[in-house]
């Protein structure tokens, strides 16, 4: 009988952002792109510096940024903080795929799940923690957009 060999399949993390004027919302998979886990906040003044960081640590194959969205599916306001930052990424970063993904109600979600979850009155007013609750839902919903196709 011939030797069996396992290959494992080696992918470069996915990082997600769900940026905020003063704070962005990180989380990022696993090597296999299976999970999604929050990771920090930081203050968006400092995200470039910290995505030079965390490239240099771990092997990130893509960026996905959350992208707001009104009811009638149109950009939202925030998108002109968010188009410039883009842009010095990809300045920046010119190796990183970066994509765009709807982040429409993550925040409410993110909200509703730490009620659901028990959390203190006092906790769910961490907006570090929203935001980074909704990095992950962003990040979810992506792997699992992928997962259909």
């Amino acid at each position: 009988m011939p030797p069996f060999f396992i290959f494992a399949l080696y992918m470069g993390r996915i990082l997600a952002l769900d940026y905020g004027q003063k704070r962005t919302g990180i989380a990022v998979t696993d090597n296999e792109q299976i999970i999604a886990t929050g990771l920090t906040t930081v203050p968006s003044n400092t995200l470039l510096k910290f995505i030079g960081q965390y490239i240099k640590d771990e092997e990130v194959e893509c960026i996905v940024i959350g992208e707001p969205r009104d009811m009638m599916n149109r950009p939202s306001d925030s998108t002109k903080y968010i188009e410039p930052f883009i842009g010095a990424l990809r300045k920046k970063f010119p190796q990183l795929i970066i994509k765009r993904y709807d982040e429409r109600f993550t925040s409410n979600i993110a909200f509703q799940a730490m009620i659901d979850g028990g959390l203190s009155k006092s906790k769910r007013r961490n907006k570090d923690m929203v935001d980074k609750i909704s990095a992950t839902l962003i990040l979810q919903s992506y792997l699992q957009s992928l997962e259909k196709k």
